[in-house]
């Protein structure tokens, strides 16, 4: 009997099952579909598409932004858009893991770019709020041991 067709982000049957799903395997399933389903209900429009930075790619900051613009009243729905529903805050939600890690690597690279055109600490700690320089190194370092791939290459010069 020929197998019906399963939709990409359906749930995959475990190998044995009494394994618990992969917490990891469904965020990253979840996240396209996060970003699909805001850039299908909020972003389809030319109208919609102008309140992005980058009017035909919906970023996942962007989506956290748009849902939580349209739910605050900072952003106003176009006629005919749907509501911010549960699913919608839920998909925003999802994506929020990813947004925070392309900052932290933002964070971590503009930090050694810093370090690497001679910046002191006192002025990177001065730049990010910071009340000491030791909080800025600290935080540098925090950053790369979460985000570099190679953690012995760090900065450790003062």
């Amino acid at each position: 009997m020929p197998s019906t067709p399963r939709h990409p982000d359906a749930p995959t049957e475990p190998a044995d099952a009494f394994e618990p799903p992969s917490a990891e395997e469904a965020r990253a399933r979840r996240t396209y579909s996060s970003l699909f389903r805001i850039a299908e209900r909020h972003a389809a429009t030319d109208g919609q598409r102008r309140r992005q930075t980058h009017p035909q790619v919906l970023a996942p900051h962007e989506a956290i932004r748009l849902v939580s613009f349209l739910l605050s009243g900072a952003a106003l729905p176009e006629d005919g858009e749907p509501e911010v529903d549960r699913a919608d805050i839920t998909a925003a939600l999802s994506l929020v893991p990813l947004a925070r890690a392309e900052m932290d690597e933002l964070e971590a690279g503009l930090l050694t770019m810093a370090r690497g055109r001679g910046m002191t600490w006192p002025e990177i700690a001065f730049g990010l709020g910071l009340a000491t320089p030791q909080a800025a190194r600290q935080r540098h370092e925090r950053l790369l041991s979460r985000t570099d791939p190679d953690p012995g290459a760090e900065d450790t010069g003062r």
